[in-house]
């Protein structure tokens, strides 16, 4: 015979809601909310006036929550963090009693009960004036059986009359269900926070030693990322104009942070000296060094040129033509002029005017004779990066540069983000891509270029123009140099204008000196003995 009493019904509900609150619990993936959410349910349960839950942190217990109806007490949780001192793990008090022996504790009346003397609940009512009496304190553990945490409820209320009761032996059973669902819940969310972070710091580590293997570029990515965020939630609080209707939820946040602070991962594959060619001739050392040798060589074979012949003509017991030592000063005088001027050439320089490159032309059309055969003053290679017009790299380096970009997509490409992060690769590989199309690695264009791409492509931009040192550059760059430039490249419709605009409006460019100051101050804490 099926049981139809009310008693039946209401455990079949209880049953019911209990699996509705584990399916609740799992997705929940605030754990602030979700401690909150399971002492509400609990104490939903059971009818209990009050309650606590508490989280196992090393030898002792925190507070995390506690409520209660009658004095009208709700701390911790959305309300913020409770100041009150944890709690011991020993058996002196209800909690860490659970804590302690695994096991949950039912107690009618802590005021008669013969067996256990905790003075807390006593403490507690004296402090407060409340009147404690029933407590069921229950432990969570989770699939290792391992105690995270302990759920303290007080105070049962009879549905009809109000009154305090004891908890029987059903809401404890109830509550023990729900405090393995709870812990299970705990877990999941401390893993997915702990995963997270995980990955946070691999992506920082990755990014920091990336700049780091270039003394140049040293806390680029860092800076970048910050102002990144802070453009993205400038848009956010934005309340005109064509951003004022865009909004990033947290989701689209994350994934741009992420996006930044890996937008050069690309970068790991660059050979160092191409990434801090402070010259046209370095590769791995500076070549113009090869050059002062080579013309030392050419001025003494000079030398030694003028001595044979005054030898020779003394043996033949003829003059010195007119003009003989001229002629050898002179010739030693345009070689020391010519590698001064290569010597100047190597210095990468705005742009090379057409004069110049037509003199390093003459000087590398000249030969010399060594072992019998005649070498030019400069190879072709030499020549070709001499040549430059304009900074230090050739074509051919500046593309390996270049691909950094493809290879961020490419090695990001490789890694198995998220949902939330799914878009990662694709803004952080199109941070060199211009509105116009002329932009790599993909030449996009327009609306194929995302606002977080278009946000990321100016902030490093402008990060790059504003470095205090660069191998191509002797100074910083002046504050309203780099923002004519910016202005520029939105007038030639490669970078975006409605964010440029907010960024002028709202001044955000100030952010860097900030960015710049803060990681300054750490690197002098961590590193007190440079200052």
């Amino acid at each position: 015979m099926v049981d139809q009493s009310p008693s039946a019904f209401d455990l079949e509900d209880r049953l019911r809601r209990l699996n509705e609150i584990g399916v609740a619990l799992s997705v929940e993936h605030n754990l602030t909310v979700l401690l909150e959410r399971i002492l509400l349910e609990a104490r939903s349960f059971t009818r209990a006036d009050a309650g606590t839950l508490f989280l196992l942190k090393g030898d002792h217990l925190t507070f995390e929550i506690a409520q209660n109806d009658t004095l009208k007490s709700f701390a911790g949780g959305t309300r913020g963090k409770m100041d009150m001192p944890p709690v011991p793990l020993n058996q002196e008090s209800v909690s860490g009693y659970v804590a302690v022996t695994g096991q949950a504790l039912n107690i009618e009346d802590v005021y008669s009960e013969p067996v256990y003397r905790f003075e807390g609940p006593k403490n507690y009512d004296r402090m407060t004036g409340y009147r404690t009496r029933s407590i069921l304190g229950v432990p969570m553990k989770d699939h290792e059986d391992q105690i995270i945490g302990v759920v303290q409820l007080i105070n049962p209320l009879h549905p009809l009359t109000g009154e305090v009761v004891p908890f029987s032996a059903q809401d404890q059973s109830l509550i023990q269900s729900l405090a393995s669902q709870a812990a299970v819940a705990i877990n999941n969310v401390r893993l997915i926070a702990e995963t997270e972070a995980l990955f946070d710091s691999f992506v920082q580590v990755m990014a920091t030693a990336i700049d780091e293997r270039s003394p140049y570029t040293g806390g680029h990515i860092r800076r970048v990322a910050e102002m990144t965020m802070a453009v993205a939630h400038s848009i956010n609080t934005c309340q005109e104009g064509p951003l004022g209707s865009r909004q990033f939820d947290e989701d689209e946040l994350n994934e741009l942070r992420i996006a930044a602070w890996m937008h050069d991962i690309g970068k790991i594959t660059t050979p160092e000296w191409v990434v801090d060619k402070p010259t046209k001739l370095h590769t791995l050392f500076d070549r113009i060094e090869l050059v002062r040798t080579r013309f030392a060589l050419i001025e003494k074979t000079i030398e030694l040129e003028r001595l044979e012949k005054q030898v020779a003509l003394q043996e033949a017991g003829q003059p010195l033509p007119a003009g003989f030592a001229e002629e050898y000063t002179r010739r030693l005088q345009a070689l020391a002029e010519d590698l001064a001027f290569l010597e100047r050439a190597n210095t990468p320089g705005e742009f090379m005017q057409d004069a110049d490159l037509v003199r390093l032309n003459q000087i590398a059309s000249q030969a010399y004779v060594e072992g019998g055969q005649q070498r030019p003053y400069l190879s072709e290679n030499e020549l070709n990066n001499l040549c430059i017009r304009k900074g230090s790299l050739t074509q051919g380096e500046r593309q390996k540069i270049n691909d950094h970009a493809s290879m961020s997509i490419k090695m990001l490409a490789q890694i198995p983000f998220t949902r939330k992060l799914d878009q990662v690769p694709q803004i952080a590989g199109a941070h060199h891509e211009k509105l116009d199309g002329s932009g790599y690695p993909l030449g996009l264009k327009g609306g194929e270029i995302s606002l977080q791409a278009r946000i990321l492509a100016l902030v490093d931009i402008f990060e790059s123009l504003s470095a205090d040192d660069r191998p191509y550059r002797s100074k910083p760059m002046p504050r309203e140099v780099v923002l004519r430039i910016l202005k520029e490249e939105v007038e030639r419709g490669y970078l975006d204008r409605d964010v440029f605009e907010l960024f002028m409006r709202k001044e955000l460019y100030l952010k860097l000196d900030e960015i710049k100051a803060r990681m300054a101050e750490a690197t002098a804490a961590r590193n007190p003995q440079d200052v």
